[in-house]
């Protein structure tokens, strides 16, 4: 049985996901607390980062090595970047790119990383399944009643060690990447697992979207971005997706 690693950042994102787990045992190492236990019968190993590229590298790293993992999905909120992903939706990183690495100057474009390129692409067999249950739930919820409270897209996301806060930064990443939604985290976990050959899944929940004040936006809504993603991957895990 594959054995999943799940990376979050913060601990309301830890919660959520912590929930979730049955048979739950705690041990620390590095300095960083790792609770071992199972979602819907599968093994899985939950871990919070602390916020920023080199958090979510470092751990992502120890997690991979220290427990053997088959396959990393990262847990959290994200800001949207995109007027058609609205606070409480939920986005499944299609690609990863990160938007503050820039090495222009020697002919490449922003983002390009040697030896990585210009993305980093998720789970080829876990996005079938996803765009799949998309389209059957789009049948399903022609009826009122079976609506979502909220939907889920497929996207890109890009990483930065900034939390985006400004219309223009928000205008340039949107237009340079064609990008979803912006994090602190995920492009460096995507590429610890690309360079590691593990295969990497994404599940970010809006909480805000940058608009010069979204700083209070995402504290409101934080929770409620964390529960939604806790949702998805418990569906992910019982192989509903």
């Amino acid at each position: 049985m594959d054995k999943i690693g799940i990376v979050v950042a913060m601990e309301e994102e830890k919660n959520a996901v912590y929930e979730l787990m049955e048979d739950v045992d705690m041990e620390e190492s590095y300095e960083l607390d790792f609770y071992k236990g199972k979602i819907q019968g599968k093994k899985c190993v939950l871990v919070q980062s602390g916020i920023g590229k080199v958090n979510a590298a470092r751990t992502t790293q120890i997690l991979i090595d220290k427990y053997k993992i088959d396959r990393v999905i990262n847990v959290g909120a994200a800001a949207s970047i995109n007027p058609m992903l609205n606070i409480g939706d939920v986005l499944i990183g299609k690609y990863v790119v990160q938007h503050d690495f820039d090495i222009t100057a020697f002919g490449h474009s922003k983002g390009y990383i040697t030896g990585v390129g210009n993305n980093i692409r998720c789970d080829s067999d876990f996005l079938y399944k996803v765009e799949e249950k998309i389209e059957e739930e789009k049948k399903f919820n022609k009826k009122e009643e079976n609506k979502r409270d909220y939907n889920i897209k497929i996207g890109i996301v890009a990483t930065g060690d900034v939390f985006c806060s400004e219309v223009d930064m928000r205008d340039e990443i949107r237009g340079t990447f064609n990008a979803d939604a912006v994090d602190m985290e995920c492009a460096a976990i995507g590429q610890v697992c690309y360079l590691d050959n593990v295969p990497f899944v994404v599940i970010r929940g809006i909480s805000d979207t940058p608009d010069g004040n979204n700083a209070g936006t995402f504290d409101e809504n934080l929770e409620l971005a964390s529960k939604r993603c806790s949702e998805v991957l418990n569906e992910i895990l019982s192989d509903k997706f």
